[in-house]
């Protein structure tokens, strides 16, 4: 049997996706994203953006360029997703119509912004399975951000939806609707790892997706010249927040995500030898420099391995039967 039949039985098999999500508005910056991701070998999603990146009046021809890039040759590795406009917006149906008839079957994944709860989330779902479904495409997964009032009132109901497999949370939107209540600083670095308001937010939309393993997407760094508020931003959301993929909005900015996410060496080695002695004994309880292991851990130390994996780090020979 399979280590994540064994190890994952009666539990949920979590989501594990890319762990940088890099947003592209215009032509010119999706052409150069893919250039990268095809350079970094896939390590990286790609999400283009009809909701920032289409100015007024343009959002069917924006539309239209978005889906003459999902649909190009260059998609090498179908890792890139669409941030639609929100549900409300007299764009969202037309954005649909235009996009999945020509990219159903490459399209990573549907970006919702602005949801309120989980019944608008559920509202969305159906306009984009009906457009997916005429185009041979069934169950395509959706991300949903979280960055108003209601939507963080309702997290676990939308992190419950089966569809849904990622949540982010939107930060500025999310402080602005405090109406100063919450200082600017609060979008930024430290002061976002500082308010308790906005820390009760990143705390909830990663609970809420652990609780039924959908991934939790941080949300983005403003600051782009300096990369060493990048890292220290993602060190702080992957081991402080429980998150475990974060946004991009500036190339330079996701070498250092990719670092501070992905599993570190020594903890790779120490899953392998794990598994190995838990897979010699039939994934009974072992013990490992001192320590006793169940599936417990396994199962932590199997997850391991396969973020790794994503991450397109190099793994010894003897990994290979684990995954």
């Amino acid at each position: 049997m399979h280590p994540s039949k064994v190890l994952f039985q009666n539990q949920l098999q979590p989501v594990i996706l890319p762990v940088c999500d890099h947003y592209a508005g215009s032509e010119k910056l999706m052409l150069k994203s893919i250039e990268l991701q095809k350079k970094m070998g896939g390590v990286f999603d790609i999400t283009l953006d009809c909701e920032d990146g289409a100015s007024s009046g343009n959002e069917i021809a924006h539309a239209q360029l978005v889906s003459r890039v999902i649909n190009s040759t260059e998609n090498k590795f179908k890792r890139i997703g669409v941030r639609v406009h929100d549900i409300q917006h007299p764009a969202f149906e037309q954005d649909l119509s235009l996009i999945l008839p020509h990219t159903a079957s490459k399209l990573a994944y549907i970006v919702l912004p602005k949801v309120e709860n989980a019944a608008h989330v559920e509202s969305a779902l159906a306009h984009i399975n009906f457009h997916a479904a005429c185009n041979g495409r069934k169950n395509l997964p959706v991300h949903v951000l979280i960055e108003t009032h209601e939507a963080l009132a309702d997290v676990d109901r939308i992190a419950a939806l089966p569809q849904v497999e990622c949540l982010s949370f939107g930060i500025m939107d999310f402080v602005s609707s405090h109406y100063g209540a919450i200082p600017a600083s609060a979008m930024r670095s430290p002061g976002q790892f500082e308010h308790p308001l906005v820390m009760r937010a990143k705390l909830a939309i990663a609970a809420a997706c652990h609780r039924y393993g959908k991934v939790p997407s941080h949300n983005v760094t403003t600051e782009i010249r300096d990369t060493s508020v990048v890292k220290s931003d993602a060190n702080l959301a992957a081991l402080e927040c429980g998150y475990t993929r974060m946004w991009s909005i500036h190339p330079d900015q996701i070498p250092g995500i990719i670092e501070k996410f992905s599993p570190r060496s020594n903890e790779i080695s120490d899953a392998i030898s794990i598994l190995q002695n838990a897979k010699k004994c039939d994934w009974g309880p072992t013990e490992f420099k001192g320590h006793l292991h169940d599936r417990a851990s396994y199962r932590y130390y199997w997850t391991v391995l396969k973020r790794a994996q994503l991450s397109q780090i190099t793994l010894p020979e003897t990994a290979r039967d684990l995954l």
